[in-house]
């Protein structure tokens, strides 16, 4: 099944079998099936010519851990020619919210640049980088867990993705704020009732249920996101 030009998105890792496991799974594994979605993870380690396959090495200077040198991530760039904008996953970029992966989504192209151990050399972000991208003020071991973050946030926005298509403008952030409370049978659990008006069949009263509980949990919640 597909309804257009699939959305692209790659990635350039050490650890490519990360990205892949993730994408072959769950709504991610659908889309590629159906040919949504085009993810191609590179190895960066295909890109070095010494027998230890080296991808890393000490900083000038000194200091502790280890760089990824610049030599292996060009050379993947310049030989693969991942579809730009090609964004270096760390802490100084702009960062990840719903309205970013929107943005995302109507690229219909990007790729996504996995830092490890200490960080890359600087080189790669002040010449090749065409930006960087956050998704949080935390540590990680590695920018893999970063991409598949961005691959889910951007993919499900992609039409057709979704089995439902109200489903990805129905959630928490889609519209400012978060989702409203969701329930399903039974009906009554160990004392605890679905509130009467989702079993009304009013729609109208419950979309207004809906928003004024969206409302309310954000206020209580999440209250920076009116305050914004």
């Amino acid at each position: 099944m597909t309804t257009g030009p699939a959305m692209r998105i790659d990635v350039l890792t050490i650890f490519p079998g990360l990205i892949e496991a993730f994408a072959c799974e769950s709504l991610i594994g659908r889309a590629r099936n159906n040919g949504l979605l085009d993810l191609r993870a590179h190895d960066l380690r295909d890109a070095t010519t010494d027998v230890h396959r080296t991808v890393d090495d000490a900083p000038f200077g000194g200091g502790a851990g280890m760089i990824l040198m610049p030599e292996p991530i060009f050379l993947t760039v310049e030989r693969e020619q991942p579809p730009r904008p090609l964004f270096l996953l760390g802490p100084g970029g702009r960062q990840l919210d719903q309205a970013f992966a929107r943005e995302l989504a109507a690229t219909g192209a990007f790729s996504l640049l996995c830092g490890r151990y200490e960080g890359v050399d600087e080189r790669v972000r002040l010449h090749l980088a065409d930006g960087e991208l956050s998704i949080g003020d935390y540590v990680l071991a590695g920018g893999e867990v970063a991409a598949m973050v961005v691959i889910e946030a951007v993919t499900r926005l992609v039409p057709g993705v979704m089995g439902n298509a109200e489903s990805a403008g129905d959630e928490s952030f889609s519209h400012g704020l978060l989702e409203y409370p969701q329930y399903t049978r039974p009906a009554s659990f160990r004392g605890w009732d679905v509130p009467d008006v989702l079993r009304s069949g009013d729609h109208g009263l419950i979309e207004r249920w809906r928003r004024a509980q969206a409302l309310r949990r954000t206020m209580k919640d999440r209250p920076d996101l009116i305050e914004d």
